[in-house]
């Protein structure tokens, strides 16, 4: 990592350096307009209650809460790739072909995405309005659900702009930045409740906590980073090549240890939500006290389905996005197999067996950072606004480090060139 800072620094890379002050002024934006109020908003009439929109907040940096021009953020973005990605998968056959038509189909995928994402913005800023916003008629709900569907088309055009003119994803950054924003305020209200007392005994208690719950952060992040770094290797050969043909080097096929993503924990809080979102709607107190006893996430009963959903779902995505039995025949027809293993259904009973155990592992640890900020707020009397693990820090660790390795493949790219020229 020093070594990829001081190459940053040197002359011959200023363009990347360029490109780096292009995504933190971008960034910078967005930033701004969180704090911008929807027009015509009286800050009298919000609720204050988000409900199933909290995750929405948390990533879009408090810009939710505020009720800002970016209150959705890039999330019906989002939303709609998942079940875009979806569709693809054998569902829908035109959306199936279209992932086999290389650079073109891809281009197209994104239109669609695109465009189901801005009709997901609007009906989720009518929702959102319609929900949040005490005193209004339904011309006011349309014209806050435009407003706010425009803010979600901005920040998918900066985002755009950042991929293009600087330095990783931008649409990943943006959410990233969100999340990065609320850090600050949430260690200094940590702070403010632990560190308090009239005594000198209180104050040196509160400031060994405020350090504890540092280092314990710290802590989670180095296991995030651990758990998204985590690989398992099988290794493989080919009939027709050799290792002295392939300069030495060992073929494998690398399983991420948690390759859905945050995706799990974004579905099961959904699910998990939708009742809470019925039960505000649905005037009957014996179902809200029904959901408010077993089925909300801060109850025991409610966090064991949390978290069992998030294995199902770590199972379902896990398996759409790696198959095993097109692995297997891919592997076959370039000549390759996993040594020891047979070719065929051994190999596709293999690798299945390899992919569970690796799931359950890295579904393990996903659950885990997940339930932290649940069970934090169970057994503490911190604030609401303070939590240690969850979403977002998986989401900042995995942005973080696809940041980096691609500014370090650049670098490294750049030097072979000048190398070469040399």
């Amino acid at each position: 990592m020093l070594t990829t800072i001081k190459q940053l620094f040197n002359r011959k890379n200023k363009d990347l350096r360029k490109k780096i002050l292009f995504t933190f002024g971008a960034l910078f934006i967005f930033k701004l307009g969180t704090a911008i109020i929807v027009p015509g908003i009286d800050k009298n009439s919000l609720t204050g209650n988000l409900g199933f929109f909290e995750l929405i907040n948390a990533l879009g940096g408090g810009a939710m809460e505020k009720f800002s021009i970016f209150a959705l953020g890039v999330m019906p973005y989002i939303t709609a790739s998942i079940i875009i990605q979806l569709l693809s998968m054998d569902i829908i056959p035109y959306l199936s072909e279209l992932t086999k038509q290389g650079i073109t189909g891809r281009n197209k995928l994104n239109q669609i995405t695109r465009i189901l994402g801005i009709v997901l913005a609007f009906v989720q800023g009518y929702v959102y309005s319609f929900t949040y916003v005490t005193k209004g008629s339904s011309v006011d709900y349309i014209e806050f659900a435009l407003i706010l569907t425009a803010g979600t088309s901005f920040l998918l055009w900066l985002g755009d702009q950042i991929t293009a003119k600087g330095v990783g994803n931008g649409i990943s950054l943006i959410i990233m930045a969100g999340i990065i924003s609320n850090l600050p305020t949430m260690f200094a209200t940590a702070f403010s409740t632990l560190v308090k007392g009239a005594t000198v005994q209180e104050i040196a208690l509160g400031s060994t906590l405020f350090g504890l719950f540092v280092i314990v952060y710290i802590a989670i992040v180095l296991g995030i980073v651990y758990e998204e770094i985590t690989e398992r290797r099988i290794p493989i050969q080919y009939a027709n090549k050799s290792n002295s043909s392939m300069m030495g080097g060992q073929n494998y096929i690398p399983f991420k240890l948690n390759s859905s993503g945050v995706i799990p924990v974004i579905f099961a809080s959904a699910l998990i939500s939708i009742p809470s979102i019925i039960a505000s709607f649905v005037k009957n107190d014996a179902f809200k006290i029904f959901v408010e006893k077993w089925i909300v996430m801060t109850t025991p009963t409610g966090l064991i389905l949390y978290v069992l959903c998030i294995f199902a779902f770590a199972y379902f995505y896990t398996f759409i996005q790696i198959k095993p039995n097109e692995l297997a025949d891919n592997l076959n027809k370039n000549g390759g197999y996993i040594p020891g293993v047979r070719p065929g259904d051994e190999t596709v009973e293999y690798l299945t067996k390899i992919i569970k155990r690796i799931t359950f592992v890295g579904a393990c640890a996903l659950a885990v950072i997940a339930a932290l900020p649940v069970l934090f707020g169970m057994f503490s009397q911190m604030p609401t606004t303070v939590s240690i693990g969850g979403t977002g820090l998986l989401i900042v660790v995995g942005v973080a480090l696809e940041t980096y390795k691609q500014i370090e493949s650049e670098l490294v790219s750049r030097n072979y060139t000048r190398g070469r020229r040399r």
